[in-house]
């Protein structure tokens, strides 16, 4: 079989993980990676054990022997490199958010339907098996209709005023953190699991830490600078925030982020309710799945292939009591965009749980509701989002 070629634009962070989800599929050869200079390129490549660099990310483009692209550029770069891709007609992979603000966002939504490839943006806790457990259990009616829908993003790895990247630069990160880059996903989640979507938001935004020490140059996320290094930034994105949602049938909702919130690593957590039961997942006790009851003793269902239900079974690759992560959930979105990219991207083919540039459009939308409901002082804000007939 004819591995699918996979070229990366942005080897950052995240890079190494998309690299080692795509070799884990065993039908896609990592073909070549571009970052911003030839000798960072080169270096980067020589990590990451691929064996061509490019210093432009044109040239990857152009590169004939590269049929996927995965976009993970920083955010501002998000909008110029994907308008390369589609223009070229390749299929896309890119990291969330999809794009800086709304405006950006459906261009590259509208770009994607009219270029008709694969394009996907990578919310991949939808790839956790009992996420899709519990979708499955909602979609059918088990849960009864939903009615409320709750939940947190928490991290602490910004509570050191130490640390300052290009996530803190608004030029580059967006005008929003803690909302774009984790409320992003609790709410794509949220959706997702409850089949429903949030059409008015109201939200309370803070930020904790107003001062932040920048070494001078872009660092990497999820680092801190040295000391005697420090220039002081002034930052004004939340780091802190708390919303409430209305539902699309009239249900209600509310869910916290923060990015400042000591000893809670990635803690995110979504809890839906109906009058038949609830259901709840904790991203750092992702194995399990809890399932509330009114009228009998509450349970917890362990992840195992013989007990979920066949629609979330091919998301589980374990024997029960075999932990499965976070990098096992990136493979499974992998997994499914890799077949969609082998049926040519064509709608009709794209697997259920695959988020695509529909959803990484609506994304920022919903991020914008909420920044403006918060700048004229926690008001009722409606969401603006134009379908564009791809879900």
């Amino acid at each position: 079989m004819k591995k699918i070629g996979m070229g990366l634009i942005g080897p950052g962070f995240v890079a190494m993980h998309h690299i080692d989800a795509v070799r884990r599929l065993g039908d896609v050869d990592v073909v070549a990676i571009a970052g911003s200079s030839a000798e960072s390129s080169a270096r980067k490549a020589k990590e990451y054990k691929v064996d061509r660099s490019y210093g432009d990310y044109r040239a990857l483009i152009a590169d004939p022997d590269i049929q996927v692209i995965h976009n993970t550029t920083p955010n501002h770069l998000h909008l110029p490199v994907s308008l390369a891709v589609l223009e070229a007609g390749k299929h896309l992979i890119s990291d969330k958010p999809l794009a800086l603000n709304s405006k950006e966002g459906k261009t590259l939504r509208d770009a994607a339907l009219a270029a008709g490839v694969a394009h996907v943006v990578t919310f991949n806790y939808r790839g956790n098996p009992l996420v899709q457990q519990a979708r499955g259990m909602v979609a059918r009616g088990e849960a009864g209709n939903v009615n409320f829908v709750r939940g947190y993003y928490l991290q602490d790895w910004m509570t050191d005023p130490n640390v300052y990247s290009w996530r803190s630069d608004p030029a580059k990160g967006g005008v929003s953190s803690a909302l774009g880059d984790i409320g992003s996903h609790w709410c794509d989640l949220a959706e997702h699991v409850s089949g429903l979507k949030i059409v008015q938001v109201l939200a309370d935004l803070s930020t904790v830490i107003k001062t932040r020490y920048s070494a001078g140059a872009s660092a990497e996320a999820f680092s801190t600078t040295a000391a005697g290094e420090r220039t002081p930034v002034q930052v004004t994105a939340e780091d802190l925030a708390s919303v409430l949602v209305r539902f699309d049938n009239g249900s209600k909702g509310t869910f916290s982020v923060a990015q400042v919130m000591p000893g809670h690593k990635n803690d995110v957590e979504l809890e839906v309710s109906g009058l038949g039961f609830s259901l709840k997942w904790r991203q750092e006790e992702q194995n399990e799945l809890w399932i509330g009851h009114h009228d009998r003793p509450n349970q917890v269902m362990m992840k195992d292939p013989g007990l979920v239900s066949p629609d979330a079974r091919r998301y589980v690759h374990l024997p029960g009591g075999h932990q499965e992560s976070w990098a096992d959930a990136f493979k499974n979105l992998m997994m499914d965009a890799y077949a969609w990219i082998a049926e040519g991207g064509r709608p009709e083919d794209k697997p259920a749980m695959l988020p695509t540039f529909e959803d990484g459009y609506r994304s920022t939308c919903l991020v914008e509701a909420m920044l403006e409901s918060a700048a004229k002082g926690g008001v009722w804000q409606d969401v603006a989002y134009v379908a564009g007939g791809m879900r």
